[in-house]
C-alpha cells in the first residue's frame, strides 16, 4: 500500500513538474512573438500607438481651426459685400 502512494507521488511530482515547465514555455514563446512582431512593425514603418494618437489629435485640431477661419472669412465676406451695397 505504502509503495503505491509513492508511486502516486512521484507521478504527482513529474506531472507538477511538466506543468511548470510548459507555463515557462509558454512565457518565453510569447516573448519571442511579441519581438518578432515588434521588429517586423519597426521593419515595415509602422507608428507606435502614442505616435498615431498625437498626431490624429494635430489632425482634429487643425480641422476645427479650419472650420473657425472659414466661418471668420464667411463673417467678414458677408460684411464687406454689405458695406459694399
Amino acid at each position: 500500500m505504502q509503495t503505491q502512494n509513492r508511486i502516486f507521488d512521484d507521478i504527482a511530482k513529474v506531472a507538477g513538474g511538466a506543468l511548470s515547465a510548459l507555463g515557462s514555455l509558454k512565457q518565453e514563446i510569447e516573448g519571442l512573438i511579441r519581438d518578432k512582431l515588434e521588429r517586423y512593425m519597426a521593419d515595415a514603418n509602422f507608428v507606435p500607438r502614442t505616435e498615431f494618437d498625437a498626431v490624429k489629435e494635430m489632425a482634429a485640431n487643425a480641422r476645427a481651426e479650419n472650420e473657425k477661419l472659414a466661418a471668420r472669412i464667411a463673417a467678414l465676406e458677408k460684411a464687406f459685400d454689405a458695406q459694399k451695397k
